[in-house]
């Protein structure tokens, strides 16, 4: 699996993403720019010790992201979907793109990509969920479908 953050403000937010994609053994693309410093106390304290542990990716541009990775299996996050996170069917090469936290991502990539899109159901009053709560919802549902693939020790079942 791969996560994909475009243009993440809150190191916080993006070093707990770090720790949930080492524990997952799942990729994590950053795309710039970035609202901190990846040298930053607050994402280093975020994401522990795990930093090690996480298959990170930089990009300068989403452009840069969509040359080198097309269109392959990309889903986007969004409050803005008729489809909700578990309508859709993930593959162990998914990518599942979120925007920033004060904006979400670009309104113009939203409408081209209008079928794969993806949202987590919530009450009308509430606005949106914090980006790394997101992630984690998101991402445990598409490795659930992958019956948590490598991440069994041997001996457990998915569903036992």
């Amino acid at each position: 699996m791969h996560i994909v953050l475009v243009e993440p403000e809150i190191p916080q937010n993006t070093g707990t993403i770090a720790r949930s994609c080492a524990a997952t053994n799942t990729s994590l693309h950053l795309v710039r720019p970035l609202g901190f410093s990846t040298d930053d106390r607050y994402l280093k304290r975020a994401g522990l010790d795990y930093w090690k542990y996480v298959d990170v990716h930089y990009y300068d541009s989403l452009e840069e992201f969509f040359k080198i990775h097309g269109s392959e299996s990309l889903f986007f996050a969004s409050t803005k979907s008729k489809h909700t996170y578990c309508d859709v069917n993930y593959q162990k090469d998914s990518y599942i793109l979120f925007g920033k936290e004060t904006k979400g991502l670009d309104e113009k990539l939203l409408k081209e990509n209008y079928d794969r899109c993806i949202r987590i159901p919530m009450a009308n009053e509430i606005r949106s969920l914090n980006l790394s709560n997101s992630v984690n919802i998101i991402l445990y549902e598409a490795l659930r479908q992958q019956q948590f693939a490598n991440l069994l020790k041997e001996g457990e079942f998915p569903n036992g």
